[in-house]
């Protein structure tokens, strides 16, 4: 529980007994690699908190290519959150792209909780607004970084990502084809 509470701390210092109402709605689970925890057009009840691996969203157009938009580590907080909050089913599958060990905390209970807890109300405030900058960084990055400038990006916050992930997630995930990543690897490496 060491990881969940440093992650509710950043957010926002809960009281003792807010603090103690919020983990009581985590179980901890452990999923293999490529299990799916929301597949698309499927109405979700939980999000979820990073203890280890790494997890993918990703879309699918109509001929089955698939886009990532996000890659999610230790300490992020994931979940198809438009779905959660409209109740309408979800545009993005989350995959695990190793084995993962998460928190699942069921999102109606917690926004219960939001309601008769004002601590755990702006610690839930909070996680929106980090949410938000993350996706601002992700645009910002998508429209004014080449895309070696985005790999070395992506391995300053994922450490040895190559050896954890598949290539072509890799390059799905900088929205480059695999060919691309090769010469961009390429070109690095033989400096």
């Amino acid at each position: 529980m060491k990881i969940l509470s440093f992650f509710i701390n950043r957010l926002h210092k809960l009281p003792k007994e807010s603090h103690q109402k919020f983990l009581d709605l985590a179980e901890l689970k452990k999923y293999s690699n490529k299990t799916v925890l929301t597949k698309f057009n499927e109405i979700p009840s939980n999000f979820y908190i990073i203890k280890s691996g790494i997890i993918r969203s990703y879309y699918q157009d109509d001929n089955g290519k698939e886009y990532i938009r996000s890659l999610f580590t230790t300490y992020s907080a994931i979940g198809a959150i438009g779905s959660l909050i409209t109740n309408k089913p979800s545009e993005l599958a989350y995959q695990c792209l190793t084995d993962c060990e998460v928190y699942s905390i069921n999102y109606k209970k917690l926004k219960q909780l939001t309601l008769i807890d004002n601590d755990i109300s702006i610690m839930y405030s909070n996680a929106l607004e980090n949410t938000l900058l993350i996706f601002e960084k992700k645009i910002y990055n998508l429209t004014a970084l080449d895309a070696t400038d985005r790999y070395l990006l992506l391995k300053k916050e994922i450490p040895n990502v190559e050896n954890l992930i598949p290539q072509y997630h890799i390059a799905a995930y900088l929205n480059i084809s695999a060919v691309q990543l090769s010469r961009i690897r390429k070109k690095l490496y033989s400096i």
